[in-house]
């Protein structure tokens, strides 16, 4: 039984130290992906250790070690996402509902024909803004049934699997529609007026993932995440901010934690669960990939992993309370002197700049 204890812990090992170098190569940045997966089974070895293997001889410390140290990390990263965690973002308070709104979001998989699946959840939960991904002009003239109670929309319809939807209740103003890094690959930038009054920048991501099918490395994808980030924090955040999107990264990544750190923007998921989207398909293989950070101007009213309704995403539903005040002590990760020049590197990597993204004027 030894040398398959070995070979366990060794695939544990380099499983979790690879994703500590600086590498953007797909293989090395997709081991960002199964952090969960790969603590249960360094605890499921942990334990068979312990009922198989002679803990008076040596090799069974080492190895005990090893794992250890690995369960430990990999921990380290996970443990934010789960109700053992403390709360990021405060639980709002019964209050007025004109300072309330739901978003929800969707990656719909574009050749999916369910649309009436998502449409009866969107007519169930009555959401203010509800944004899709992939979706083409199949899936537009199927939503457009949805403008009478959505009469504000931004619509980018693509064949690629990378087009993009906004229906909104609320009203939109200075609106784009860029393509930051890559020329198929759009996002949506606008103001959000809430009924109080209050105005909101919104800005919609999805970003092509490294993999041997879209690109070798992760920088297309970690460019368009940093550079909308610094365009948020050079912004400042007196005016609230949203970010949303299939971000095509975990929400324990060394790169969505950077965003995180440059943007100081918020997440509602932490300490209070994972709320994996992707891949609906596979129970075992699930990470949280659709996502929605905000400015400290925002309370949660709730947080939902909507049904599945044929993608390879569930959608994702989030209510959010404008409450300035109570928010105001709220407070994210903070960026280092090595975060920001880290976040430079990876932006410089690709053909775009920070003047670049539309930031919406209230």
């Amino acid at each position: 039984m030894l040398p398959t204890f070995v070979t366990l812990v060794a695939v544990i090992v380099l499983a979790t130290l690879l994703p500590l170098l600086r590498c953007t190569g797909w293989w090395i940045r997709d081991l960002d992906f199964p952090r969960l997966q790969l603590a249960i089974l360094s605890l499921t070895v942990l334990v068979g250790q312990f009922v198989f293997l002679d803990w008076r001889d040596s090799s069974f410390h080492l190895l005990l070690v090893a794992n250890v140290a690995c369960l430990a990390y990999q921990a380290w990263w996970i443990i934010p996402y789960t109700r053992a965690y403390p709360h990021e973002v405060k639980n709002a308070v019964v209050g007025g509902t004109n300072r309330q709104f739901r978003i929800l979001t969707a990656n719909v998989l574009m050749p999916n024909r369910n649309a009436e699946g998502l449409i009866a959840l969107i007519r169930q939960h009555q959401p203010d803004i509800f944004v899709t991904l992939e979706t083409n002009m199949w899936w537009q003239e199927k939503l457009d049934v949805l403008e009478e109670d959505y009469p504000h929309a931004l619509k980018c319809p693509l064949e690629n699997l990378y087009g993009m939807h906004v229906y909104s209740r609320l009203p939109l103003k200075d609106s784009a529609i860029q393509f930051l890094v890559e020329d198929d690959i759009p996002s949506i930038h606008t103001l959000v007026i809430l009924p109080s009054g209050n105005k909101v920048r919104m800005h919609f991501l999805h970003p092509t993932p490294p993999s041997p099918t879209e690109h070798m490395e992760s920088t297309q994808r970690d460019a368009e995440l940093l550079v909308v980030a610094k365009s948020v924090a050079e912004a400042g955040l007196e005016t609230p901010v949203i970010v949303a999107g299939d971000l095509n990264d975990v929400a324990w990544s060394t790169t969505t934690r950077l965003f995180r750190k440059i943007s100081g923007l918020l997440d509602p998921r932490i300490g209070r669960g994972m709320f994996n989207t992707f891949h609906a398909g596979f129970w075992f293989a699930r990470w949280p990939l659709d996502h929605l950070f905000h400015s400290e101007h925002f309370t949660l009213s709730h947080i939902e992993r909507l049904p599945y309704f044929g993608s390879d995403h569930f959608p994702m539903l989030i209510e959010l309370s404008y409450d300035s005040a109570r928010g105001a002590d709220q407070e994210g990760l903070v960026a280092d002197e090595e975060d920001h020049a880290l976040a430079d590197e990876k932006i410089a990597a690709e053909d775009v700049e920070v003047s670049d993204v539309h930031e919406p004027q209230a």
